[in-house]
């Protein structure tokens, strides 16, 4: 009898969104379109919502963010509309999120922040090892905290790793089959995890030492999420990685060759998606795989010029960027999903705002000429200028400055072959024996070690 696998089917979960306001407190969002978004990360971990809650307050509540009236509300629809996941749009202290827990009184409505699930959707999406390890890490600190029901509801689901499917939004992840968990148990998987992750992180050290010996230039795609960077990274080269339009479809870098107009190449990473709100010691469970940003020659960030919120959306990611320290890489801003704007034309604010971004449509492939020589150009700017004059039998680095660099003379002489160009800051060391001075009319002698 042939036996067929049993497919697995997603647990669908009826969900109510919470939001709070509070007034003078400037946000990138209004609290619609906060929700809006919120309400694509629910659907994305498999919540259907059903309907939302919102308050405007003159400062949050401390013992459960939201008013007492709004309190007796939440437990009100929770009731009448059988609500099994409750997600408030902003991170809930461990008080208030039991204080919540409390006032539902039942142990089977899950009570989340935005944070838990951004977390639970990490879970599902993280493919590597690497990617994995964060994920849990991230989750056992934010649990440490808040060993309430949440953690009871995780407890009795199948132990196993980020990526598991069983037991709905919030608890997936970081699976463990006994009921009760101390703190100690946690703070020794923390520790644990950290361990393996320096493993993982010492190894992905010692691969970019050998990217940097190849002395191929980096680009780094960044973006808000659903920006559409892993369908650019899928134009510009062979990379055929998961483009999907929801958010977070990408956690794991993914680093690729792409070739620029002149025939050299390049490499290309895409990265992690940023959205708003996301915490800073979640950007630091995510340091490491970040770290591929700090490494780029350039960084390309990608707008959804067609989202209506294109110039917040914007504004995080410059944020994330200063707060990673990558300020002093030089940006292009790249508008992608034109083939979704009226006409082909930018909403006035964004073209104002950005002049010099480059519109492009990853999709359909327009503009990406532009975008190529554009790169190509900032590549070749940040390369050193250089001159030397190289014995004939230096052939090989007469071959290297022709590989890597920017031949913008060659003038062959009695004494060998004099150069004058641009070449990668990783392979300037390799000439400066054979240096001469940048005048014409100065004589050409190399420097000898």
């Amino acid at each position: 009898m042939t036996r067929h696998p049993v497919k697995i089917q997603p647990i669908i979960e009826r969900g109510l969104l919470v939001g709070v306001a509070i007034k003078g407190q400037p946000t990138p969002f209004s609290l619609d379109d906060s929700l809006d978004e919120l309400e694509r990360l629910a659907e994305t971990a498999g919540v259907t919502v059903v309907t939302r809650l919102t308050q405007t307050l003159q400062r949050p509540n401390p013992a459960t963010l939201i008013g007492k009236g709004k309190l007796e509300e939440l437990v009100s629809i929770v009731r009448a509309e059988d609500i099994q996941v409750v997600i408030f749009d902003d991170e809930l202290s461990p008080r208030q999120q039991r204080e919540i827990e409390k006032a539902i009184d039942d142990d089977d409505v899950k009570v989340l922040d935005r944070t838990a699930l951004i977390l639970d959707i990490f879970a599902q999406h993280a493919h590597t090892k690497e990617g994995a390890l964060q994920v849990e890490l991230a989750q056992y600190e934010y649990r440490l905290p808040r060993l309430t029901r949440a953690w009871t509801h995780l407890a009795r689901q199948a132990g196993g790793r980020a990526g598991g499917a069983t037991g709905g939004v919030g608890v997936r992840g970081p699976g463990e089959t006994q009921l009760e968990i101390d703190r100690r148990e946690i703070n020794r998987k923390i520790s644990q995890l950290k361990k393996e992750l320096a493993e993982v992180r010492a190894h992905r050290e010692r691969y970019r030492a050998r990217r940097r010996a190849s002395h191929l230039p980096l680009a780094a795609l960044v973006g808000y999420t659903n920006a559409g960077k892993s369908t650019l990274l899928n134009a510009l080269t062979p990379a055929r990685v998961l483009a999907e339009d929801k958010l977070f479809a990408t956690l794991d870098p993914t680093t690729r060759k792409m070739t620029l107009p002149s025939g050299r190449e390049a490499l290309i990473t895409d990265t992690v998606g940023f959205i708003q709100k996301l915490p800073t010691d979640l950007v630091a469970a995510f340091r490491a795989t970040l770290e591929e940003i700090l490494e780029a020659d350039l960084i390309l960030h990608v707008v959804d010029a067609s989202h209506p919120n294109a110039s917040e959306q914007a504004a995080v990611v410059e944020e994330v960027l200063d707060d990673l320290g990558a300020g002093h890489i030089p940006v292009v801003i790249v508008f992608n999903k034109i083939d979704l704007l009226p006409g082909r034309q930018l909403a006035p604010e964004l073209a104002e705002d950005y002049p010099e971004a480059i519109p492009v449509s990853a999709l359909t492939g327009e503009n990406l000429e532009t975008l190529l020589a554009h790169i190509e150009a900032l590549i070749i700017a940040r390369m050193q200028p250089i001159q030397a004059l190289l014995p004939y039998d230096q052939g090989d680095l007469v071959d290297l400055f022709h590989t890597f660099g920017v031949v913008e003379e060659e003038v062959h002489g009695n004494d060998g072959v004099r150069l004058r160009g641009r070449l990668p800051h990783t392979l300037v060391g390799r000439f400066e024996a054979y240096e001469c001075p940048e005048s014409a009319g100065a004589p050409a002698v190399p420097k000898r070690k």
